[in-house]
């Protein structure tokens, strides 16, 4: 039987520490795509609601959105609102 390749984290060889830095180092990439995918997906919901709330300002006959034209929107969608 071949010998599997199982990587620096599991090879003997590796000195400890170097293993460890490598854990470290895949934790610091899966961080950041996490982040990443949460500003996208909040850029994506404002961009939305902003496109939405324009259309109630105009409604309004306005050019100047005002809080209550985001709160119109949410409530029109059915979110919970904070303010």
């Amino acid at each position: 039987m071949k010998a599997r390749n199982r990587g620096p984290l599991r090879d003997p060889k590796v000195p400890e520490e170097y293993r460890a830095l490598d854990a470290q180092a895949a934790l610091l990439v899966l961080v950041r795509e996490i982040a990443q995918d949460f500003k996208e997906a909040a850029e994506a919901y404002l961009v939305d609601l902003f496109g939405y709330t324009n259309l109630c300002t105009v409604h309004g006959k306005r050019v100047t959105i005002m809080p209550k034209d985001i709160q119109l929107t949410r409530r029109i969608r059915g979110e919970r609102a904070l303010m």
